[in-house]
């Protein structure tokens, strides 16, 4: 089955182009028109038994090596008549044809009078011919026929809307309602949290199951959190607890330590009862999972985690050794389930006669939903018997291959030529990768598989999508869980497109232990990698052979964030994209490249080029020799300043995505002779080459998202209506004016210029316009005709003086006010005539400085709002909502303490709020704002400058706060004293100039986290674990401490009370003499000490006693110097030190080297100022840096057996280094230099370094 999934597909394209007359003319100049006749002749021949190998492939394995030799064979014919086709492009372009009509150059194009017969390409004829003769011959051998063919009674019906959506499930109520009383019991156990298991086989429906639990009605209500991850075959902690935390917290947040990111975690569950729903675990590990279970018992008890999994090793682990295994549907169920797939109705009262073939294909699926659902959508369209007995006949059920269902099988093998073709290509994709249809389909195109015959106001884009919704229907594709926007594969899918891909496709995961044979990487045509944060030239060194390579493409596995940054190899790029000429995908996206090299433009086949998100500042010119190029993206590359000047060559160009560059000011010349373009998401009129809007009407097929620049410089409407903006397409629209003065604006142009911008309603999603110049905005905005508009911005349009009625339409999510500074009053115009924002789940107003009413009709609006956020809104005091009760995130910032007391008011349900520079904010004015906050859980108060105390008793606070646990106070000056409530979790207080007063409560039986910092004026001269009324902790609970800037501060005391911290960081406090190390030992459970800065410190630290779990220890600049402290005994499970070291005469390393324990993995060395070499030996260190060491000028050569793990080398601020020690440098995963100008002269191009350090990922020289 592996090798007839493209050969259908790829023979007809085949045959299209051998018989195009364009070719016949090259063929017969060349000289080589007698070969292509063979060729036809014999794929005709052997394109006539097809039917009959696809049959015996099943059972026959010399019949399946056939077609393997066959397909490869066709890619063989179709990157030769594609280096026909090039090359006659290139002449075309190279070469005067003034002369020439267009009609004779399309049928005899002038090159090829010109062309010669190179030796290579006769080599290369000769073999095909061999081959395909040998082919030929060879099918007779294995006893191929032609069978004639057979006319089925096919009534095929067309798909019905009310066809039931893949999501209906059939036979599950009774474990639903049983899981769902287990989740809503509080069951005693040991931890606030228990498992609900749900074990299974692959496919059984465990995923639809935990879906329903998690979506259903009781559960939300029950449950104050959720989060939903897909763990899948790596148990990553980092990653899951990340997605947890985004999904409990509902932000983007970077965390570059885990620990961290585990902290923030815990304090976000803390007292909620929290659903964790954790799908497709495969890990077996126990420690993997105590450590990601570590913030859980943080939660309020009755919370649970379900784990949808296929194992049961890990829930045996954990005790559960009496699992109850989700079966699979009994018949009556799969009958149902089976016919509500093939047939619309769950059951076959209308089908009688498809009732026994039914019976038996539901016998032998087992009763697996996967395999229901598949195999009854490949059957929904037909509705005669010999169509279903030939499903229940097939040989595929007497596979031997257990790892993939027959059942999926026969699906796959239900689908035409061309949607296999398309379904095994998603075989480059690794399990759970989220995919995006839209570029999905640009790859199918680039790749060739989009070339089925369409009708004539068709595209191949409009196939695609055809093509991915069918593949939809029939469940070979899923919308992701988490992102309705992007889709995945189910793990058995995944599989089967694995196994009918075969070696034409090759999928590198990170973890691949495997050596590829030399034979399949010259056969390998499509190959995908798993983006990692470094990627190295050798993983890819073999590719060097593997010249027939068509796909170069970059995959992410997990959640990728916005901030992640992720290094490849130039080696990559300068050595090995050259040895892959017929590459026609190449995709680098989100790689930190700074430099495409010119050996881009020898890829003369290359049809799809990602370089978005890269740091790339232009495109070598070359790119323009390209000419078969359909899409080039480059969206997201801020550094990019320049495109190349002979776009006009680009003809075959569809698809330009420039979105987000914002040094891109002008169009790249020649951009309106590429009539074939759809996505042209950034146009800049004007610039130095005078685009004019206008233009805009040469692309008719203009669709997807838009971003128009520089709008000012249209001179009359009439331009834009020219564009013809009503009949495009659009899903993003972004229009734009200069900030120029406003006085010098023409407010009627621009609001005309503004009406004739009107897209489509059809498609809209999202609308943002930028410094329109008008008074009011044109009717169509906020027109509830937009039915599908989610996401609207309106920002610095100065002179409008109301809001358009945006309330009317219907499925906002997301709205932005930004910059309307004449804007006085916002009232029932904002709202419009039906009922007011019925979805609006965001609302931002900002920088308003004139409005100064907000007012409503009576009744409910935003129903469904839960953020809104003012900022710079000073005049906005008169606020006349009546209430606004779905709201939980508030946030105001630079307006009048009016407002903040009005909105708390009506806002009863906000559990975060967060304030800064509010005026009038004073003590009694902050009295009156808190009785209102009793149901805030976390509290932010930034520069609020007349607030001298926040409550005056403790008693006072934790009475009204009942609910507060994290509590963050930053840079109010004129705070004097603070006393933290009993509630508190989590605390931070941060640059209170004034505050002399610091208390924490008396039991602080809730503190767990506790960071001070910059408040210097504080008087307390003690901190430790001791309450001394009652010598007992005053802090039992504590996990994290930060203290620093603390001048006062002289003694820490008591620290054996805190048996549950983890982090314990002191740093400048300049008068800090006492610390207790001797009770170190006691701290078990700490894993991070940082101590700097301290130059009072007793002089007896440190002594050698350490807490016996500690990992991660930075120290330095004390009383006692480096080079004076004995031998340390630091635990084995220290991995990460940080030296510190100040003036403390430090000049040589072996001063300190007997401080460097073996189990280190990281080294920091910072502020030696006297240090002028280093060298030791550490065979695990993986990771070095040396900071602001000011004579320290070499590395020597290490020994053999030193340094052989590491990975990273970083100086910053070493003004006199000069020498690398080169044996280190191939091994190099980041190189970063930053203000060493001899070293960074020596790694630069023309360096002596340079051949060394050049293939490093991540090379990093700054000034």
């Amino acid at each position: 089955m592996a090798a007839e999934l493209v050969l259908s597909a790829f023979l007809g394209v085949l045959f299209e182009k051998l018989a195009s007359a364009a070719l016949k003319n090259i063929a017969c100049y060349k000289g080589v028109d007698a070969e292509i006749k063979k060729w036809q002749r014999s794929l005709k021949q052997i394109q006539a038994v097809l039917a009959d190998a696809s049959r015996k492939e099943i059972t026959n394995e010399s019949v399946k090596q056939w077609l393997i030799d066959l397909q490869h064979l066709a890619y063989d014919i179709d990157d030769i008549l594609d280096d026909l086709a090039t090359e006659a492009m290139h002449r075309e372009f190279t070469h005067d044809s003034e002369a020439i009509t267009s009609k004779v150059r399309k049928l005899i194009p002038t090159c090829c009078t010109n062309f010669t017969k190179s030796s290579s390409m006769r080599a290369k004829l000769d073999k095909i011919t061999t081959k395909l003769q040998d082919l030929v011959e060879e099918k007779a051998t294995l006893g191929l026929s032609v069978e004639g063919e057979t006319k089925k009674k096919n009534k095929n019906r067309e798909l019905q809307t009310s066809v039931v959506d893949a999501s209906s499930i059939v036979g599950r109520q009774v474990e639903e309602e049983a899981l769902v009383r287990q989740l809503l019991a509080d069951e005693p156990c040991d931890q606030n949290f228990s498992i609900v298991p749900i074990v299974g086989m692959g496919g059984v429906g465990k995923t639809t199951l935990a879906t329903l639990l998690y979506n259903n009605q009781q559960v939300t209500d029950h449950f104050e959190l959720k989060a939903w991850v897909c763990v899948s075959d790596d148990f990553d902690s980092f990653g899951i607890s990340k997605v947890i935390f985004e999904s409990v917290a509902q932000e983007n947040k970077k965390f570059e330590d885990f620990n961290l990111l585990q902290v923030a975690l815990r304090d976000q569950l803390r007292g909620k009862r929290f659903l964790l729903v954790l799908d497709d675990v495969w890990s077996e590990s126990y420690e993997d999972w105590k450590t990601l279970v570590g913030p859980f018992h943080a939660c309020a008890p009755g919370s649970k985690v379900v784990i949808t999994t296929r194992k049961e090793q890990l829930l045996n682990k954990l005790g559960y050794n009496h699992l109850n295994k989700l079966q699979c549907l009994s018949h009556d169920d799969a009958m149902s389930l089976f016919a509500l797939n093939a047939l619309g109705v769950n059951k076959f009262n209308s089908h009688l006669s498809l009732k026994p073939y039914g019976e038996g294909i539901v016998k032998k699926c087992d009763g697996l939903p996967l395999a229901l659902i598949s195999l009854g959508r490949s059957l929904r369209t037909k509705q005669d018997e010999e169509s279903w007995r030939e499903v229940l006949e097939s040989e595929i059920w007497m596979s031997k291959d257990d790892a993939i269902v027959p059942a999926l099988k026969l699906s796959y093998r239900d689908l035409s030529a061309h949607l296999k073709q398309l379904f095994a290509y998603c075989s480059l994709f690794p399990k759970d990768f989220m995919f995006d249809k839209e570029e999905l389909i640009l790859l199918w195109a680039a790749e060739g598989f989009l070339h089925q015959s369409t009708p004539i106001d068709s595209t191949k884009e409009r196939l695609g999508h055809d093509c991915f919704d069918e593949l939809l229907s029939r469940s070979f594709f899923q919308l992701a869980p988490n992102n309705q926007s992007l889709f995945v594969m189910h793990d058995l899918m995944n599989d089967l497109a694995a196994s009918v891909a075969s070696e034409f496709f090759v999928r590198l995961e990170n973890d691949m232990k495997r050596n590829m044979r030399k034979e399949m990487l010259e056969m390998c045509r499509h190959m995908s990698f798993a983006r990692e944060e470094y990627v190295t030239y050798k993983k890819f060194e073999t590719f060097k052979i593997a010249k027939s390579l068509r796909t170069f493409l970059a995959t992410f596995v997990g959640v990728e964030e916005s901030w992640q940054n992720f290094y490849l190899s130039s080696k990559i790029l300068v050595d090995l994209l050259p040895e892959l000429p017929m590459l026609r995908v190449l995709s680098l996206s989100g790689f930190c490249i700074s430099e495409v090299p010119q050996s881009i433009g020898s890829l003369r086949h290359l049809r799809y080029l990602n370089l978005s998100r890269t740091q790339v500042t232009h495109l070598p010119e070359n790119v323009c020799d390209l000419y078969n190029l359909e899409t080039l993206i480059v969206c997201g590359c801020r550094c990019l300043a320049k495109l190349p000047n002979n776009f006009l060559k680009l003809k075959n160009l569809r698809h330009l995505d420039i979105s987000d560059t914002p040094l891109l000011n002008q169009m790249p010349f020649g951009i309106c002779e590429l009539k074939s373009l759809q996505t042209l998401s950034k146009i800049v009129i004007g610039g130095e080459r005078g685009f004019e809007i206008a233009r805009l009407k040469e692309f008719k097929n203009l669709c997807g998202k838009i971003c128009i620049e520089g709008l000012e410089k249209v001179q009359n409407a009439i331009h834009v209506r020219e564009a013809n903006f009503s009949q495009k397409r659009l899903s993003e629209l972004e229009v734009g004016w200069s900030d120029e003065p406003y006085d010098s604006r023409n407010e009627m142009l621009e609001k005309e210029v503004l009406n004739e911008l009107e897209p489509r309603n059809v498609k809209l999603i999202q609308l943002i316009i930028r410094s329109y110049g008008g008074l009011e905005f044109p009717d169509w905005v906020g027109n509830p005709s937009f039915l599908h508009l989610k996401h609207v911005s309106l920002r610095d349009c100065k002179r409008c003086t109301s809001l358009p009625p945006l309330g009317q339409l219907p499925l906002l999510k997301e709205l932005f006010i930004e910059g309307l500074d004449e804007v006085e009053a916002v009232g029932l115009e904002f709202l419009g005539t039906s009922r007011a924002f019925p979805s609006l789940e965001i609302l931002s107003f900002k920088h308003m400085h004139e409005w100064k009413k907000w007012s409503t009709s009576s009744g409910v609006v935003f129903p469904s709002l839960n953020v809104l956020k003012i900022c710079d809104c000073p005049s906005l005091v008169e606020v006349t909502l009546e209430t606004l009760p779905s709201v939980n995130v508030l946030e105001i910032s630079t307006c009048d303490s009016g407002l903040l007391r009005r909105l708390i008011e009506i806002a009863s349900a906000v559990t975060k709020l967060n304030i800064e520079s509010i005026t009038g904010l004073n003590d009694v004015v902050w009295r009156g704002v808190m009785k209102y906050l009793g149901a805030v859980e976390e509290l932010k108060i930034r520069m609020c400058n007349e607030i001298r105390y926040l409550w005056e008793l403790e008693a006072v606070a934790s009475k009204v706060l009942v609910k507060l646990r994290r509590l963050d106070v930053y840079e109010c000056d004129n705070l004097e004293r603070f006393i933290c409530p009993d509630s508190i979790q989590v605390l931070r207080l941060s640059d209170c100039k004034s505050i002399t007063i610091f208390s924490l409560p008396k039991e602080g039986q809730n503190l767990k986290s506790v960071y001070v910092w910059g408040c210097n004026k504080l008087l307390e001269r003690e901190w430790g674990g001791q309450n001394m009324n009652n010598n007992r902790s005053s802090m039992p609970m504590l996990e994290n401490a930060l203290i620093k800037d603390w001048t006062n501060l002289k003694s820490v005391k008591n620290l054996n009370y805190l048996v549950h911290l983890t982090t314990l960081t002191i740093v400048n406090c300049k008068n800090l003499e006492s610390f207790p190390d001797n009770e170190l030992s006691d701290l078990t459970l700490l894993k991070e000490l940082r101590i700097i800065d301290c130059p009072s410190m007793d002089a007896s630290f440190p002594r050698g006693i350490w807490p016996s779990k500690l990992q991660i220890l930075s120290i330095g600049m004390l009383k006692k110097s480096i080079s004076d402290w004995a031998p340390q005994n630091f635990p084995t499970s220290l991995v990460a030190l940080e030296l510190y070291g100040g003036d403390d005469g430090v000049s040589s390393c072996s001063q300190f080297s007997h401080l460097l324990p073996s189990s280190l993995t990281s080294l920091t060395i910072y502020k030696f100022e006297k240090l002028e070499s280093f060298s030791v030996g550490l065979q695990h260190l993986q990771r070095l840096l040396f900071s602001n060491c000011p004579n320290l000028n070499k590395l020597p050569h290490p020994h053999p057996q030193n340094l052989t793990n590491l990975q990273h080398l970083y100086f910053s601020n070493c003004p006199n280094m000069m020498d690398l020690p080169e044996v280190l440098l191939p091994s190099l995963l980041s190189l970063r230099i930053i203000e060493c100008p001899h070293l960074k002269e020596r790694c630069s191009k023309r360096g002596c370094y340079w051949p060394l350090v050049s293939p490093i990922p991540f090379l990093e020289l700054r000034r």
